[in-house]
């Protein structure tokens, strides 16, 4: 490998570094004033008229999210796999009907648990201010993480096994 080939992967990686350093620190920063109260919630509707009761023995991750997120969009494949081997209540924002946010999951493929928060009153309660943003609580309802932003599959992993820890 020539030096000039080795100076570019070493400036990519050092951005790359950087970009994650400052995306963190954006993360961090605005989720200074979400609430941290333990989980207010013990049951509630979801899209399909069924009860969703959250669990007293098990982590819950609690995601808010819009149809209408384009980072939302993106992370929502993270959110489908980690609905598959936990507990997660996702909460749709000023989303439209039930009808428009059962077309966007039926169209993606998605299946998890979703509230409409038609007019962004659960949202209010949780004091969110931009969007994807995850709660997780642990098995007493108490705040364990939140995240403002894009989360990967392994890091929502990785935070919920925390949690059940």
């Amino acid at each position: 490998m020539t030096n000039k080939v080795k100076h570019y992967i070493k400036e990519i990686l050092v951005f790359a570094l950087v970009i994650i350093i400052f995306a963190n620190a954006m993360s961090l920063y605005k989720s200074l004033d979400l609430s941290k109260e333990p989980l207010p919630l013990t049951n509630i509707s979801l899209l399909n008229n069924n009860k969703y009761i959250i669990s007293n023995s098990e982590p819950t991750l609690v995601h808010f999210w819009a149809i209408w997120c384009p980072t939302c969009k993106v992370e929502a494949s993270n959110i489908q796999s980690i609905s598959e081997n936990y507990n997660v209540l996702t909460i749709a924002v000023k989303s439209g009907t039930n009808e428009d946010i059962q077309k966007w999951l039926k169209e993606n493929d998605y299946n998890f648990n979703v509230v409409n928060d038609k007019n962004g009153l659960l949202s209010s309660n949780f004091k969110i201010g931009a969007f994807p943003t995850t709660f997780i609580y642990d098995k007493n309802k108490n705040l364990v993480f939140s995240d403002v932003g894009y989360t990967s599959t392994w890091g929502l992993m990785l935070r919920m096994w925390w949690a059940s820890l």
